[in-house]
C-alpha cells in the first residue's frame, strides 16, 4: 500500500473517529457520580473521593479503557458543593486518547420539606491525541515467512497528533427521601475535536436519570449500645443517554442487604434498531460491599457486562471496579442542618 494510501485510511479513520465519537460510559454510573451529572457534586453531605475503571471488550484488540478519578466536598455554610474530577479513555488499535479535567460546582435548594433541587456546572479541559504504535506495516514482515523482520515501518505516520480544547455542562437533580429525577448537558459549547484542522464537533450528550427507592423493614449490627440498623431496600432505576446518533438506555434494579448490594439491568433500546439491527447491547450484573461507620463509608463494586450485541460474547464483554471512601468534616459540635439525603444507590 502506497504512503499516500495509508495517509488517506488513516484520515478517515481519524474523521470516522471524530465525527461519531461517543463518550465512554460506566455500567455502575452512580459508583461515577461526577462523571454522571455535575449536580452530584458535594451530594453526600461529606468529603468522598473515589475511583472507577473499566476495560471494554478485552477479549479483542479494539478495547476501549476508561478511567476516572474524583473528589468532592459539601460546604454546609454555603450549602454548595465543588468536586474535581480527572477522567482518561483509551482505544486499543490507534491509540485514540482523551483526558480531561473537570471543576464542578452544585448548590442545593430546599424547595419544600420533603424535596430539594440541586443545579450543577462543570468548566473542564481536554486533550485528544492518537498514536498508531501499535500498528504494522507490509514492509515490517519477510514476504515468505510472514516473520516480522523490521521493527519499525517506513511509513510515516504522524503519532504526535493532540489538541486542547476547553468543555462546559450542565446539569440538574430533583430528589426527595425515596425518589430522585436528574438531567445532565454535556459539551454544550460542542468543542471542534478534530486532530488533523477540520471541523469536527463533540456532540452534546444528553441524559437523564431517575430512581424509586423501597424500604423494607431494616437488619440490626452490633450489640446495645453499639446496635445500628442495617439498610434492606429494593430501587428500581432507569439512566437514558443520547449524543449524536447514538440512544442507549440502562433499566433494573439495585438489592441492598447491608453490606452486600447486588445489582442488574439491560443496556440497549430495543425500539430502536442500529442499521437494520435490534439496539441490544449487553446484560449487566453487579455486586457490592459497603462497610459504614460512624462518620465514613467504604464502597467497593464489581460489575461485569455480557454482550448480547452483534459483536458477541467473544468480545469479553466489559469488566469495571470502583472504590469510593466518604467521610465528615463537619464541625460535630455544630448543629447540623435538616438537609435530604439523595436516595439513588451508591453503584
Amino acid at each position: 500500500m502506497s504512503r499516500i494510501a495509508l495517509i488517506a485510511c488513516a484520515w478517515m479513520l481519524l474523521m470516522a473517529g471524530s465525527v461519531t465519537a461517543q463518550d465512554p460510559q460506566y455500567s455502575q454510573f452512580y459508583a461515577a457520580p461526577l462523571y454522571l451529572n455535575p449536580a452530584f457534586a458535594g451530594s453526600t453531605n461529606q468529603s468522598r473521593i473515589g475511583i472507577n475503571y473499566r476495560n471494554q471488550w478485552p477479549a479483542i484488540d479494539a478495547n476501549f479503557i476508561t478511567m476516572s478519578a474524583f473528589y468532592d466536598t459539601y460546604i454546609e455554610d454555603k450549602n454548595s458543593g465543588v468536586g474535581v474530577l480527572l477522567t482518561r479513555d483509551r482505544e486499543g488499535i490507534l491509540g485514540l486518547q482523551s483526558i480531561s479535567l473537570a471543576l464542578q460546582y452544585s448548590y442545593d435548594v430546599r424547595l419544600t420539606q420533603g424535596l430539594s433541587f440541586r443545579p450543577g456546572l462543570q468548566a473542564a479541559i481536554y486533550n485528544r491525541s492518537i498514536n498508531f504504535d501499535k500498528l504494522t506495516f507490509g514492509d515490517q514482515f519477510d514476504p515468505l515467512t510472514g516473520e516480522m523482520i523490521n521493527p519499525e515501518s517506513a511509513e510515516g505516520l504522524n503519532t504526535g497528533q493532540s489538541k486542547f480544547f476547553p468543555d462546559v455542562s450542565a446539569g440538574g437533580l430533583l430528589y426527595s427521601s425515596r425518589a430522585w429525577l436528574g438531567f445532565a448537558a454535556h459539551h454544550l459549547t460542542q468543542p471542534n475535536q478534530s486532530l488533523i484542522g477540520e471541523e469536527s464537533k463533540l456532540p452534546m450528550k444528553l441524559s437523564g436519570h431517575a430512581g424509586l427507592k423501597f424500604y423494607f423493614k431494616p437488619g440490626e449490627m452490633g450489640d446495645g449500645f453499639y446496635t445500628r440498623p442495617q439498610e434492606r431496600s429494593i430501587a428500581p432505576a432507569i439512566q437514558y443517554r443520547h449524543q449524536g446518533e447514538f440512544d442507549q438506555m440502562d433499566v433494573g434494579f439495585y438489592f441492598t442487604f447491608e453490606p452486600l448490594i447486588i445489582g442488574t439491568w439491560y443496556r440497549g433500546v430495543p425500539f430502536k434498531q442500529v442499521n437494520g439491527f435490534t439496539n441490544n447491547e449487553s446484560v449487566v450484573l453487579l455486586v457490592g460491599f459497603t462497610k459504614k461507620g460512624a462518620k465514613d463509608i467504604l464502597n467497593i463494586g464489581y460489575s461485569y457486562d455480557y454482550t448480547i450485541s452483534q459483536l458477541g460474547a467473544g468480545s469479553g464483554g466489559a469488566h469495571e471496579f470502583s472504590l469510593v471512601y466518604s467521610w465528615s468534616t463537619r464541625n460535630p459540635r455544630k448543629p447540623p442542618k435538616d438537609k435530604l439525603m439523595i436516595p439513588c444507590p451508591d453503584f
